[in-house]
């Protein structure tokens, strides 16, 4: 019914209109009752799903990666869809608009997004107060800094998120990897990047401290355009840093064998989409075997169909997260996902 009446009604309105009625239109059948009916629809609940990643258990390895719910509005609706874990974000210390519209183009042809958005959001705070009803699912916050933030601060501008978010979230994510932010990929070089994940480090101990219990999962989101040197100085520095995992893959700036028409893939932004899944899976599969599997990998990028998903753990993912297959595909996708990992020997 999605892929036949749903989205082609949608997809006859401009994308990014479009993601806010859908929000609205989730918001308004949730709150007539139609939860229920959604979990019954999409969910698959089975102990066999069941996954510990991180010191975090999770009810299945499926989740929605950042950038959907950007203000954690609609998370616990969300979660009625059957995802296992919700990511909310980027966030940033202060609001801004992000970029000019239009920044949010569908290539149909590709089964594709390009955005540049440019972290809008309306800053971490107001999320916050979001954040205090209960959640129903796991929340990881996804974490950036402002755009008029030089290089040389940023650091303040994540801890100031992290400070922020550490009751309310479950696990946090470093987005260094966003082509849509002048200036954000270089800190992804190792030095930079090593000093901004000591002092987050450093940060979460005193929050341990602090409030008492644990301290929150850390990871880092990586883009798909680093060289194979660049992800051999990523695991190093996990290793150097001690954090909790890797997410791989953030969008691509590349823009090879596309099929749509170049007035959209001409567009400035990060793809995702089925032209993503191959490279994001191959990082997947080089960080996995480079590091002996030694961290945590959240596969993301690509995901179309369960068989998209199997290959992302069979390359080494312990987690995937979907985004622009969830808009393509629409949410009987979780489920088929979690389907499938049932019905695999390896499970």
């Amino acid at each position: 019914m999605y892929k036949t009446l749903v989205r082609p009604l949608l997809f006859l309105l401009d994308a990014e209109r479009v993601h806010y009625l859908s929000f609205n239109l989730i918001k308004f059948f949730s709150a007539i009752g139609f939860g229920g009916i959604f979990r019954l629809l999409y969910s698959k609940t089975d102990k066999r799903l069941e996954r510990e990643v991180f010191g975090l258990k999770f009810k299945n390895p499926v989740g929605l990666g950042a950038g959907f719910d950007k203000n954690a509005i609609l998370y616990n609706e969300l979660s009625n869809f059957g995802f296992g874990f919700i990511e909310i974000g980027t966030l940033t210390p202060k609001p801004q608009k992000g970029n000019p519209k239009k920044r949010l183009f569908r290539l149909k042809a590709d089964e594709a997004i390009i955005n540049r958005m440019g972290f809008n959001n309306n800053g971490v705070l107001e999320a916050v107060e979001k954040l205090k009803k209960k959640h129903n699912v796991l929340i990881g916050g996804n974490i950036g800094k402002n755009k008029l933030t030089p290089n040389d601060e940023a650091t303040k501008d994540y801890l100031i998120c992290f400070d922020a978010l550490f009751d309310h979230v479950d696990y946090f994510v470093v987005n260094v990897s966003s082509p849509n932010t002048p200036g954000l990929r270089e800190l992804q070089d190792k030095e930079p990047l090593t000093a901004l994940l000591y002092e987050l480090k450093k940060e979460n101990e005193k929050c341990l401290e602090r409030n008492g219990g644990k301290g929150k999962p850390i990871l880092l989101k990586i883009a798909p355009d680093l060289s194979d040197n660049q992800l051999l100085d990523i695991i190093d520095i996990v290793e150097e840093t001690k954090i909790d995992g890797v997410i791989a893959t953030n969008t691509t700036i590349g823009r090879e064998n596309l099929k749509s028409d170049l007035i959209f893939t001409e567009e400035k932004g990060g793809l995702s989409g089925k032209p993503l899944s191959k490279r994001s899976t191959e990082v997947i599969r080089f960080l996995a075997e480079k590091s002996n599997k030694a961290f945590p990998i959240i596969g993301v990028g690509g995901i179309h169909s369960a068989e998209d998903a199997i290959e992302k753990l069979e390359a080494g993912a312990d987690l995937v997260q979907l985004w622009t297959g969830f808009i393509y595909e629409g949410p009987a996708l979780i489920k088929q996902i979690n389907q499938a990992i049932l019905e695999k020997s390896w499970q």
